[in-house]
């Protein structure tokens, strides 16, 4: 990310908004039935296929303990999954509704408080000040999991 402008897939997670970096997203699908898997992490929703592949799939309420968005029809429309590749390994986070590809100018990003709604520092690349108030908070996606939980995901995909 150290080019002068980042491009960013942003969403909703309860009242907050979130960006991620569009490189690391494959896609963005409708919510799908997920199957649960005995013994995950309390996040691990569960998995679901997308086209004969198993994706896992990611609660971050329950990763960061945020509340659920209260979704009206429209909101419901515009939920979903957002599809990660983090290095080679797909996994879906929930999303409570998918907002735009925006733009950031690198000059923009200013470093993460310690704290933002629950979410610790070290999983935050950023925030950026939204003109009509607010922040954007930029997600260091590859700091969303340790290597060790990264592998028990992995495990959970047999």
């Amino acid at each position: 990310m150290a080019d002068q402008n980042h491009q960013l897939v942003t969403f909703q997670l309860g009242e907050e908004l979130y960006g991620i970096d569009i490189m690391d997203v494959k896609e963005i699908v409708r919510v799908q039935e997920i199957r649960s898997i005995p013994n995950a992490p309390p996040y691990v929703e569960g998995i679901f296929h997308l086209r004969s592949e198993i994706i896992p799939i990611i609660n971050l309420h329950k990763r960061f303990h945020l509340k659920k968005l209260a979704a009206s029809e429209e909101d419901e429309l515009l939920s979903g999954f957002v599809i990660l590749d983090i290095d080679g390994m797909k996994l879906g986070v929930v999303i409570d509704r998918v907002s735009r590809v925006v733009t950031i100018d690198h000059e923009q990003v200013q470093p993460p408080p310690q704290m933002v709604s629950g979410i610790g520092s070290e999983y935050i690349y950023g925030v950026v000040r939204q003109e009509q108030g607010g922040y954007l908070v930029i997600l260091s996606i590859r700091n969303l999991f340790n290597p060790k939980e990264l592998q028990k995901i992995v495990e959970l995909q047999r």
